[in-house]
C-alpha cells in the first residue's frame, strides 16, 4: 500500500465522513442525483503508522467511507487513481458495487474533462493529493460546475520545501508553484534583503501562515461567498504541518448551510482531534 499516514489521516477522514453523512441527509428529499468523486482514491485502504513508529494498522480510505454512506447513499461514485498498481487493487475491491466507476487517469485530466448535467447532479469532491499534483486550472474548472462541494487538501509541507529560504526557487520549482497557485502570487512571500556584504538577496517569510493565506485568497477570489475561510491544520507526530484542509461550496444557493455544516465539523475536529485506534 503506497498511501500512508498517521493520526492526522484519521482526523481528515473523520471530517470527511461527518460531512458526507450530513450532506446526503440534507439532500435526502431533493430530486438530484448525488455523486461522490475521489480524485486520488488509492487502493481503498491506508496504512497508518502509529506513534511508536513500529506498529502499523490499516484503515478504510475516503473511497470506501463514501461507499458505506447509507442514510441516503450516493447514486454514483467516481474513483480516480493514476498509479496502475493501486488502481488495480481499488477496482478489485469495488467490483461488486454497481454504483462505482473506477478510472486509471490523471486527476487533473479527469476533472477538466468531466461532463455531467449539473442541473440534475450534485455531489462532493475530495481532492487529497500526495503533494502538488492539483493544478489551479482544475480548481477553476470544478468551481465553474457550481455543483460539487469540494474539500481541498493543500500540501503545505510540499510547497514549503519548494520555497527556498535563501533565495527564489529554481525554474522547475517555480513552474510547479505557478501551476498550484495559478499565478506567481507566491512570490510575495519573498522580501529583498541585504546580506553581510551589502549584496541584495530575496528571503522568504518564515512559517506556513502566509503561503496558506495566499492560496485562500485565490480561492476566495474564485468562489466568492462559496469559499469557507475556516480550515483545518493537519500535522504529524512532531507537530510539523503537512496539509491544510479547505472547503468550498458547489451551488451558491447551498452556500450558507454547507459552510455552517463544514465549519462546525472543522471547529469541532480542531478542538478534539481523533484519538488513535489500535
Amino acid at each position: 500500500m503506497k498511501k500512508f499516514g498517521g493520526d492526522w489521516t484519521r482526523d481528515k477522514l473523520d471530517m470527511l465522513q461527518k460531512y458526507l453523512d450530513a450532506y446526503t441527509t440534507a439532500l435526502k428529499t431533493q430530486p438530484f442525483r448525488l455523486i461522490y468523486i475521489d480524485a486520488f482514491a488509492g487502493t481503498g485502504f491506508i496504512s497508518i503508522r502509529d506513534k511508536d513508529e513500529d506498529a502499523k494498522s490499516f484503515i478504510e480510505g475516503s473511497a470506501l467511507i463514501a461507499e458505506k454512506i447509507d442514510n441516503r447513499p450516493f447514486d454514483e461514485l467516481l474513483l480516480v487513481e493514476k498509479d496502475i498498481e493501486q488502481y488495480t487493487m481499488l477496482s478489485e475491491r469495488t467490483l461488486n458495487d454497481k454504483r462505482i466507476r473506477t478510472y486509471n487517469r490523471d486527476a487533473n485530466d479527469f476533472l477538466q474533462n468531466l461532463d455531467r448535467n449539473w442541473k440534475q447532479n450534485r455531489g462532493v469532491l475530495f481532492l487529497d493529493p500526495f503533494a502538488t499534483e492539483i493544478e489551479w486550472s482544475t480548481i477553476e474548472k470544478v468551481a465553474s460546475f457550481k455543483a460539487l462541494d469540494t474539500w481541498i487538501l493543500f500540501p503545505v509541507m510540499a510547497v514549503s520545501r519548494m520555497l527556498q529560504r535563501g533565495g527564489m526557487p529554481n525554474d522547475q520549482c517555480a513552474s510547479v508553484l505557478d501551476r498550484v497557485y495559478g499565478n506567481d502570487t507566491w512570490k510575495t512571500l519573498y522580501k529583498p534583503r541585504k546580506d553581510l556584504w551589502g549584496d541584495s538577496t530575496n528571503e522568504r517569510e518564515k512559517g506556513a501562515n502566509k503561503l496558506i493565506q495566499i492560496y485562500k485568497d485565490r480561492l476566495r477570489d474564485l468562489y466568492g461567498e462559496r469559499f469557507m475561510e475556516r480550515s483545518a491544520s493537519l500535522s504529524n507526530s512532531t507537530n510539523a504541518q503537512l496539509f491544510e484542509l479547505m472547503f468550498c461550496v458547489g451551488h451558491p444557493s447551498a452556500s450558507r448551510l454547507a459552510k455552517k455544516i463544514a465549519g462546525h465539523i472543522v471547529d469541532h475536529q480542531q478542538r478534539t482531534p481523533t484519538s488513535p485506534r489500535r
